[in-house]
């Protein structure tokens, strides 16, 4: 993991917040786009796509101030790389072409972990499921 959160953390550096607002504008098609998925070596894949944009949409929108931007910088990067079908491994290729899609999202809730799971509560959302723990 420690490789993945440097690239993770590598990418969140080039996140604006011009750049953080184009992708809000994009988050609706996004989202039907991550219900699309089918990963089924990454069963929480769409939950966690899904919960990290509902918090980018809260965040960006300013309905909710409280998560770091960091945090926000780290998950727009991460549903960026997730829409993009190509990545370190294509998203076409079957079994394996959503494994670093998952990675980059599991490292994305694990470095946040604290402030996601104040989010989640705070939104209703069993944080167990959405966790890399669940």
């Amino acid at each position: 993991m420690p490789e993945i959160a440097k690239f993770v953390n590598s990418g969140a550096a080039t996140i604006t917040p011009a750049l953080a607002e184009n992708v809000l504008r994009h988050l609706p098609q996004w989202k039907l786009e991550f219900t699309q998925i089918s990963a089924p070596k990454f069963p929480h894949l769409v939950d966690q796509l899904e919960f990290l944009a509902d918090a980018v949409e809260d965040a960006v929108e300013g309905a909710y101030k409280e998560l770091p931007y960091v945090a926000v910088a780290q998950a727009v990067f991460a549903l960026i790389y997730a829409h993009k079908k190509t990545g370190i491994i294509p998203s076409a290729i079957l079994e394996l072409g959503r494994s670093d899609d998952s990675s980059v999202v599991r490292a994305v809730l694990i470095q946040n972990e604290k402030a996601f799971a104040i989010y989640a509560g705070k939104q209703g959302v069993d944080w167990r499921k959405i966790t890399s723990q669940a």
